[in-house]
């Protein structure tokens, strides 16, 4: 029977090879449909990584889930580029993360513009507070689908409840990265001398390819606004190389120090780009973190926002390689060792207890989403449906968050 762990050979064909153009459009999809952050988009690609396309096991996600959380940058996206990677190789990591990021990056450079032009930012309250019930279930969902599969007794879900109720009740990056090392050292403890249980055969894609709000007013007249949107479309015909440059090397020096998701790298971006740079007023900086958290896929592309003031399409492009770019490269080349040293009793059973604790702490987010919904019977009822939908009827996840800000508009 053919191992569940494999080294990486520079010569190596797939058995079930996913061609680039599916992963292009799988990614796209996603990047069009996730709203609610990284662990709403974590959890979609989970659903069609693992659930529905079989392209994984759930153990290598959660290997990838892991090791995503205790490298620098945007954790969504660097698992994103982890699945791209684990199914066609770096190729297939440059894919999945220029996929799923060009939806968002295309919609926030246009809002930008709409900002800048008119000063007027988008916000339709209840399509949102119907997306966040929606979002809370895809998370817990996932949470379930990836533990009846890893915790296989009392003292995994020992793991897993421990790291539930640190993640809950501890605040602060330093707790997940304890997890993380303390679900590693328990497992070790605990499993190092345990039997492996027995492989069950690699997944279809398993051997794939490692080759290769406040706002500014409106426009008050006709000649004020022919004035605007001139200012608003100049930048779409400025290239300020230059300034784009600094750009890239600003937001790729910041993106190396970025641990523990987006909210934590907030307050460095106000310094860097509202304090020492002046890129922004303090106003605009807010308004470009709430587009962000607007936006489908991950929250940190307000950097396009910022971008775009500074030297216009060039510097929202700039920017936005800047803050994804060199994480990604990160956690391709951690990717690859991960796959190499896997083979290792020792590795094997500190996975186990990872594996668990990362579990865990899913289960919490879920439960940290659900609780800034609205408290009321249309909340309950979107929750209910999206569990349903996905744990009995296999419904795909892209289709249910936009589903529920529908319902969400005209309920709430």
């Amino acid at each position: 029977m053919p191992s569940t762990y494999h080294v990486i050979t520079a010569e190596r064909e797939p058995e079930h090879k996913v061609s680039l153009w599916t992963l292009l459009w799988t990614f796209l999809k996603i990047g069009s449909t996730t709203f609610g952050g990284f662990m709403a988009l974590i959890s979609v690609v989970q659903n069609y990584a693992v659930e529905r396309k079989k392209w994984l096991k759930h153990e290598d996600m959660l290997d990838g889930v892991s090791l995503a959380t205790i490298l620098p940058g945007p954790v969504a996206v660097n698992v994103v580029g982890y699945v791209g990677y684990e199914l066609r190789g770096w190729r297939g990591a440059v894919v999945s993360i220029c996929s799923v990021m060009l939806p968002s990056f295309l919609i926030i450079v246009s809002l930008t513009y709409a900002y800048f032009t008119y000063g007027q930012s988008p916000a339709v309250r209840g399509v949102f507070k119907g997306f966040l019930p929606a979002v809370a279930a895809i998370i817990l969902a996932a949470a379930w689908n990836m533990g009846v599969k890893t915790v296989k007794g009392v003292r995994e879900g020992a793991i897993a409840v421990a790291a539930f109720i640190l993640l809950l009740t501890v605040h602060g990056f330093f707790i997940t990265v304890a997890i993380i090392a303390g679900g590693g050292l328990v497992g070790w403890l605990l499993f190092h001398n345990a039997p492996s249980a027995p492989p069950k055969g690699p997944a279809a894609g398993q051997d794939a390819g490692k080759s290769g709000t406040g706002l500014a007013g409106g426009v008050k007249t006709s000649t004020n606004a022919v004035a605007a949107v001139s200012m608003g479309a100049a930048p779409f015909f400025t290239l300020n190389t230059a300034l784009a440059l600094k750009l890239l090397v600003t937001f790729g020096s910041m993106s190396l120090l970025l641990f523990g998701g987006g909210y934590v790298f907030i307050p460095m971006m106000q310094r860097v780009i509202v304090d020492a740079n002046g890129w922004v007023t303090h106003k605009e900086f807010i308004d470009g973190i709430a587009l962000g958290q607007i936006m489908p896929g991950p929250i940190l592309i307000s950097a396009a926002f910022f971008g775009y003031k500074v030297a216009g399409v060039l510097g929202a492009a700039a920017a936005t390689v800047g803050m994804f770019g060199p994480p990604a490269i990160v956690m391709i080349v951690c990717t690859h060792f991960l796959d190499r040293i896997k083979k290792s009793e020792t590795i094997k059973a500190a996975l186990r207890g990872i594996r668990s604790g990362v579990i865990g702490m899913i289960a919490a987010a879920a439960v940290v989403v659900a609780m800034t919904a609205q408290p009321n019977w249309v909340s309950l009822l979107i929750f209910t449906a999206t569990l349903v939908a996905i744990l009995r009827y296999k419904v795909e996840v892209v289709w249910i968050i936009p589903i529920a800000g529908v319902i969400g508009l005209f309920l709430y």
